[in-house]
């Protein structure tokens, strides 16, 4: 999530000894975590916008453990009081993209205004009650949309992109059919394999006289599929320290992965036990660096019809086109200098992570939404179809490198966004964080809210103790 762009209001923190304000805040925090890490945002986001909102409220003391599916809260109220300790699992994966922006907005409104923690949980209840913000059909339009712009991006023709959309599209309703019934979601990926791989056999059996590549309707499949995972989230975890967490997201991504191959393989045989023509690919790494302009509109499509499947807000979806449309022609730019598809594929991934990070504030959209869909373009989608295809056909060396090669760039794109977004928020650091560095954090004793302030040029000074009536101080505004 984005940095603290100005410094909170006078803290007014809860009195620590009412047990039911810091349950309150505690569930604030993690209900606010929970749409967070359900997004699929890295560990070290969710765990310091959580500590964020504890310590707005006068909880400054806690231990947070955010894992896969989990997260936890233990605060330290005084040597005279218990701890107060939370869990909260998060039961759902969901890319509501709107939930996510309103929850950041709701932080910052908590930031500014530091509402009572009994209203903002009364925000928070209605931004993650609220329905979708547009028909289901339309993130149906958008996934079928996408597989049409892979297709393009991939050099097919207008026939390939239309059979990709309508592929998609019976995908999507088949997988949510799936959903309602409570399918798990390995097998929901497998069915999805098969119904991508089907047209392009019946495209290379009945219609080789067109002279399509019907292998490209199966690398559009594949892309969509992979689209929805959290790869990015698993290998930040990783990098920024959170190895329980990457290990269980990467074995997700891994299974459905597995999924989304098993149902192309069974698929594929099938059909040569029915005597149909399973659909060849070239298997040169030849690279096409033609027709800029039409690949640079399919990146920036790419992108913009994911977070409409994602539903998005409008002001989002502008910036995910234009981080789309950037990623692709960074990476035809480091490709056409020379390099391989992974540091390419690295590379782009950096310039979406910089621009998601700026991007973010001044649309008002969480990094990730950006970040997630300007990657979209970029995965490895037909690396994939070659090394199952290579499979197939008894050519294990050149299978298995297709399919490492097709790993190797996910983690590339991954790494590519943690690092772009590390400079996105050095080069914003805000003005007001390096005037405040030096101030210390509230302590509390028992009885009363000590406050210590110390800038770089004074030294310490105390506020006033309590007042004759025996209250605490107030802070002026």
């Amino acid at each position: 999530m984005d940095v603290v762009t100005e410094a909170p209001a006078p803290l007014q923190p809860i009195d620590l000894t009412d047990d039911a304000k810091v349950t309150q805040v505690l569930d604030l925090a993690e209900r606010v975590g929970e749409v967070m890490l359900a997004a699929g945002t890295a560990v070290m986001d969710v765990t310091t916008q959580v500590e964020f909102i504890a310590s707005t409220y006068g909880l400054s003391n806690c231990d947070i453990d955010v894992t896969y599916n989990s997260i936890r809260i233990s605060a330290d109220r005084g040597p005279a009081m218990p701890p107060a300790s939370t869990m909260r699992v998060v039961h759902y994966r969901s890319l509501d993209f709107t939930r996510l922006a309103a929850a950041d907005r709701l932080t910052r409104r908590i930031r500014q205004e530091l509402p009572p923690p009994g209203e903002a949980l009364a925000a928070l209840d209605e931004i993650t009650s609220a329905p979708h913000p547009y028909n289901r059909w339309w993130a149906t339009f958008g996934w079928a949309l996408m597989a049409a712009a892979v297709a393009v991006l991939l050099n097919g023709g207008p026939l390939i992109a239309l059979i990709s959309f309508a592929t998609t599209m019976l995908i999507d309703r088949a997988n949510r059919l799936l959903n309602r019934r409570g399918l798990p979601f390995f097998f929901q990926h497998m069915v999805g394999g098969m119904i991508a791989a089907m047209p392009a056999v019946l495209v290379s059996t009945y219609a080789s006289h067109l002279n399509m590549d019907p292998a490209l309707i199966i690398a559009a499949g594949i892309t969509v599929l992979l689209a929805g995972l959290q790869l990015v989230g698993a290998v930040e975890d990783a990098i920024t320290g959170a190895p329980i967490t990457a290990s269980a997201r990467m074995l997700e991504v891994v299974m459905m992965t597995g999924g989304i191959i098993a149902g192309i393989t069974l698929a594929l045989r099938a059909s040569e036990l029915l005597s149909l023509t399973v659909p060849s690919v070239d298997m040169a790494p030849g690279r096409d660096l033609t027709n800029w302009p039409l690949k640079l509109i399919a990146g920036a499509l790419i992108s913009l019809a994911f977070v409409l499947a994602c539903y998005a807000e409008r002001r989002a979806l502008a910036a995910a086109a234009f981080s789309g449309a950037a990623a692709t022609m960074f990476y035809l730019l480091v490709t056409q200098a020379g390099f391989g598809p992974i540091v390419s594929s690295g590379a782009a991934a950096t310039v979406v992570g910089l621009a998601g990070g700026l991007l973010a504030r001044r649309a008002l959209t969480p990094p990730l939404v950006v970040v997630v869909a300007g990657v979209t373009p970029l995965l490895p989608g037909l690396r994939v179809y070659r090394g199952l295809y290579a499979l197939l056909n008894d050519e294990q060396l050149i299978g298995l490198n297709q399919l490492l090669s097709a790993f190797a760039v996910g983690l590339a794109l991954a790494a590519g966004v943690t690092l772009g977004e590390w400079i996105a928020r050095d080069l914003r650091r805000p003005r007001i964080i390096k005037r405040f560095g030096s101030i210390r954090r509230p302590r509390m004793t028992a009885r009363f809210f000590d406050f210590r302030y110390q800038d770089s040029k004074s030294k310490r000074q105390k506020m006033p103790g309590r007042e004759k009536n025996g209250r605490a101080p107030k802070l002026d505004n």
